[in-house]
């Protein structure tokens, strides 16, 4: 079996001790909106480029002329069972927010919390090695951090990058005309749901870690494109969820071009026997009357759409003429990117999102 034993023969696995893994333990959209409901009312100074009000990935605060500093933080609990490769997925999806503002990062805070009476100290060195290793590819230290005793193994990062002031891009900027390229493909919930259920094979598993290791690095040359006007990342509430959160901050209509999205070789074979996470069907519950599904669009394709992403890729939205430039710039480093869509005017009476096929 590809998903590595715990570092220890009496330890548990590292995923029977979380009641959901990556980016699919997520508070549902729904609730998360009742939660937050009159924050957004809080005073805030001028500095505070961005804030809560437009569902970013990261807050950006002005600290002069040239200068902002992006500020995020993502901690899950475990999404594999190999503590390294765990680390890994938790310290790449955090710093993916600061990529996916325009920013450069440039160092971390490591979040801790691990039942110590039930693991190893090895294994959970392993999953800070893991994190640590993720920091060393992006160039950044991790300068400190905090530890608890915690029921459930939780692991991330608090994550800081500078950008121009000028060079943030936010959901909310994104423009009537604008194509939108999608940096990595579809189905890591749905390879980790088969990952829990002991289907998913040596190669499958590889693939799986492949994507969710992979830096998001990209995200600071694209913000130096001027077609390029959004920028954020795919995760936890899936295409549709992230698609929506740009949707509704342009105040614009987001149409997927549903062919046209790339998915992971296995994802649709793994949908069709069941593997499925239990927060694709939140997601949708908590968005799904905000998104127009093409007529014949099947419930398998719905759990696709919505299928938590935990260190999904980018998603652009940059002018027609910008498109090659964008593409070119994933290429160069190593993605496989898609022109996956378009944003319009919102018509009278449309939907924020609209899947066509």
């Amino acid at each position: 079996m590809a998903n590595a034993p715990a570092a220890a023969s009496q330890e548990p696995a590292l995923t029977s001790l979380s009641h959901g893994g990556g980016c699919g333990c997520k508070i549902a959209p729904g609730v998360l909106s009742e939660i937050l409901k009159g924050t957004s009312a809080m005073p805030v100074p001028k500095e505070l480029l961005v804030g809560i009000g437009t569902a970013d990935d990261a807050a950006v605060y002005q600290l002069n002329d040239s200068q902002a500093l992006i500020a995020t933080t993502d901690f899950f609990m475990p999404i594999v069972d190999d503590p390294f490769h765990f680390g890994q997925i938790a310290a790449t999806n955090a710093i993916s927010d600061v990529y996916a503002m325009g920013g450069r990062p440039i160092m971390a805070l490591a979040l801790v919390g691990m039942p110590i009476n039930v693991l190893s100290t090895a294994t959970i060195g392993k999953i800070l090695d893991g994190g640590r290793s993720v920091c060393e590819a992006a160039g950044i230290p991790i300068a400190g951090g905090h530890t608890i005793d915690s029921v459930e193994a939780i692991y991330g990062l608090v994550a800081m990058g500078l950008v121009h002031p000028q060079r943030v891009r936010r959901n909310a900027d994104a423009r009537a005309g604008d194509r939108l390229i999608l940096g990595k493909p579809l189905g890591v919930g749905v390879y980790s749901a088969a990952l829990k259920k002991q289907a998913l094979d040596s190669a499958g598993y590889a693939a799986m870690i492949a994507s969710t290791t992979k830096l998001n690095t990209p995200g600071v040359r694209l913000a130096e494109l001027d077609g390029v006007h959004a920028l954020t990342d795919v995760t936890g509430f899936g295409l549709g969820g992230h698609g929506l959160e740009l949707a509704r901050g342009s105040g614009l209509q987001v149409v997927i071009e549903w062919p046209k999205v790339p998915v992971l070789d296995r994802a649709r074979g793994f949908i069709a026997q069941g593997f499925v996470t239990g927060a694709s069907g939140r997601n949708w519950a908590g968005y799904g009357h905000d998104i127009e599904l093409a007529e014949g669009f099947s419930e398998h394709e719905k759990a696709l759409l919505t299928d938590p992403q935990t260190s999904g890729g980018l998603l652009v939205s940059c002018s027609p003429d910008t498109v090659d430039a964008v593409l070119a710039c994933f290429a160069q480093e190593g993605f496989a990117a898609a022109d996956i869509g378009e944003v319009r005017a919102m018509p009278a009476g449309g939907k924020p999102l609209r899947v066509v096929l």
